[in-house]
């Protein structure tokens, strides 16, 4: 279990709502042939068999997205599109769990306007989608002339309480890492937001059964500078809440 609980400083009442995203069906999983797809059945607001689905969410979601779970999803624009619907959210003993990262960069977006983490507080100037060495980081923030350098990463699994991340061995969540690693030796600040998606949490740690090369950079980027701030968020009602910020475990 966690050693420490996130402090009632860390936390605002009631829950600041942070966006809404609707739902236009429920259905039931039928099987998820590759990462990017999953077989649904939907039941509400009308029957539908084997619906194509997609999954805007590359990690492995074994917890949420096995045959007979049930979810929510969100009819899909575009002509060229193969799918009619986009997976939204799961259900996790009776908790839905949203799992699609198209809506992280607004959720972050949302963070840093609203003054949630108070070193990102004064922000001047907030770019999306910046290159940095041999990658693309989801954000630079300017502060004072002071650069800073950010990831966002969703976490939708947690076990005994301990939000973790990643769910799958991830190749390109360790060269982030050390991207930002990289941008602290070189004089800036570098930041790393994980919106953890369970309310059941009670703080993060990453996966090192899953992924230990990962976890390893992590510990270094925290030895570096590199500052780490998991959010707690949950979905409820067609609407993404904050609920608080979120300890690191630490073993031992």
């Amino acid at each position: 279990m966690c050693i420490s609980i996130p402090t009632k400083e860390n936390r605002l009442f009631p829950f600041p709502e942070v966006i809404k995203i609707e739902t236009d069906a429920e259905g039931v999983v039928v099987e998820r042939p590759n990462r990017f797809l999953c077989i649904v059945d939907i039941a509400k607001p009308e029957s539908l068999k084997a619906e194509m689905v997609h999954v805007h969410d590359p990690g492995r979601l074994e917890d949420i997205l096995y045959p007979g779970n049930r979810v929510l999803l969100k009819r899909a624009d575009g002509k060229k599109r193969k799918t009619r619907w986009d997976l939204i959210a799961g259900n996790v003993r009776d908790e839905w769990i949203l799992v699609n990262s198209a809506w992280h960069r607004k959720i972050s977006e949302w963070v840093i306007e609203n003054k949630v983490i108070p070193f990102l507080n004064d922000v001047d100037l907030i770019l999306p989608e910046q290159k940095y060495g041999d990658s693309r980081l989801d954000f630079l923030l300017m502060k004072r002339e002071q650069s800073i350098w950010m990831e966002v990463k969703g976490c939708t699994f947690a076990q005994d309480g301990i939000a973790l991340f990643p769910d799958a061995p991830t190749t390109r969540g360790k060269r982030h890492l050390e991207e930002l690693i990289k941008a602290r030796n070189e004089g800036h600040e570098a930041v790393v937001m994980i919106l953890v998606l369970r309310r059941d949490a009670e703080c993060f740690a990453p996966n090192d059964k899953i992924d230990p090369d990962f976890a390893i950079t992590f510990k270094k980027a925290i030895d570096t500078g590199v500052k780490v701030f998991p959010l707690q968020l949950f979905f409820e009602n067609n609407t993404v809440y904050f609920h608080s910020i979120l300890p690191i475990f630490k073993k031992g």
